[in-house]
């Protein structure tokens, strides 16, 4: 991999959540993965992701999203990864 795209200052944290994790951020805000946002397999951050974890990412995974923000603080946000 040439480039890291998740090192660049204006692109927020990304995390594979544990199938665990998953869970328990859907039982919290009572909803599906169907309702979160979509964040598509081809995505730049999808595939540094998985070099970075040696494994492919499969459809239905959820991705937290963390942005810093130095007047909203953090910010937290779910991302399921779909097709494409």
């Amino acid at each position: 991999m040439e480039f890291n795209v998740l090192e660049h200052e204006m692109v927020p944290e990304h995390h594979l959540l544990s199938e665990d994790e998953e869970k328990a951020v859907l039982k919290g805000y009572k909803i599906g993965k169907d309702q979160l946002p979509k964040i598509r397999k081809n995505d730049p951050c999808i595939k540094t992701l998985e070099h970075i974890i040696g494994d492919e990412i499969s459809e239905g995974r959820v991705i937290k999203v963390v942005r810093l923000n130095p007047i909203a603080g953090v910010s937290v946000a779910y991302r399921v990864v779909i097709r494409g």
